[in-house]
């Protein structure tokens, strides 16, 4: 039976004009070319933010969002319909993206512990700022890097299914049942889940992160030179802080469940305050996914 919950991951602001979902999935089994890349353009960029939340890296998000729509199509001809096409969609990327293993590190880990991280971020030294006439972009910019680059970064701390439903419940809004039926438990699981990474993951940013609680130590612009210096960034090829039209807040609305602490309203609203990504290989990811499934 299909499910009747609606998710946040299946529109975009402005794509009101667009052939239903239904539609395409029924001309993409028959072997409509075009409705299976209408179909698989609609959900990259979705596919893209959350890999890129859950593995860091753009090249790691870039390669496992076009695994994922590879397994998408091979699994295509296979949809009955039983649950949502999205629905159905997003459980094969998050299976995938909890089995990416990386050289030292699997993706279902935790990279390391919170105190772990506690303690490496007071040893980076407190730098002057860069000489604006030495880098290429505004320090602005760069001040604005660090800040995104650390604050995805922290989510590594948790472990791979924490880190997924933490994705899914808090930074893009998914409902409990939505992000249930993704995660294949039950809603007081997801919740579970989601109560433990939030109380886990707010616990360090109040500790430690300025932008939450401003009485920290830990201040971007202290750190933006000491993270150049050991390449977390990169003046000449921004990761984080590139061109965008959007924020996560004005593709995925606000939960209503209000939070009950306010350092945990506050660690919400700078994860949602990031730009919503969009890959700059697009079309490139789709056209090598199609590729390959024609071989």
């Amino acid at each position: 039976m299909q499910t009747t919950h609606d998710t946040l991951l299946d529109s975009f602001p402005g794509d009101t004009l667009r052939t239903p979902v239904d539609e395409l999935v029924t001309r993409a089994k028959a072997n409509d070319r075009e409705a299976l890349e209408i179909l698989l353009r609609r959900y990259l960029p979705w596919i893209f933010n959350i890999s890129l939340r859950m593995l860091h890296r753009h090249a790691d998000a870039e390669d496992a969002t076009q695994e994922i729509l590879i397994k998408v199509m091979n699994a295509l001809p296979g949809f009955r319909g039983e649950a949502k096409f999205s629905t159905w969609l997003y459980r094969i990327a998050f299976n995938h993206l909890l089995n990416v293993k990386k050289p030292k590190w699997a993706a279902s880990d935790a990279i390391c512990s919170f105190a772990v991280a506690s303690a490496g971020l007071r040893q980076v030294p407190d730098l002057d700022l860069p000489d604006p006439r030495t880098v290429p972009v505004p320090i602005e910019i760069l001040i604005e890097e660090t800040g995104n680059n650390c604050m995805i970064g922290t989510l590594l701390c948790l472990d791979g299914r924490q880190r997924l439903v933490f994705i899914l419940g808090e930074v893009f809004g998914v409902s409990d049942e939505v992000g249930a039926e993704i995660a294949e438990v039950t809603p007081v699981n997801f919740r579970q889940i989601l109560s433990r990474a939030r109380r886990d993951l707010y616990e360090y940013l109040r500790d430690n992160c300025s932008l939450v609680n401003a009485k920290n130590d830990c201040k971007c612009a202290r750190k933006t030179r000491a993270f150049i210096q050991v390449a977390f960034v990169d003046p000449a090829k921004l990761q984080f802080t590139q061109a965008h039209t959007r924020k996560v807040r004005d593709v995925a609305a606000r939960r209503a469940s209000e939070l009950n602490d306010a350092y945990m309203e506050m660690g919400a609203s700078v994860y949602r305050g990031h730009p919503f990504y969009e890959p700059s290989e697009q079309a490139a990811i789709l056209r090598k996914a199609l590729a390959l499934l024609s071989v």
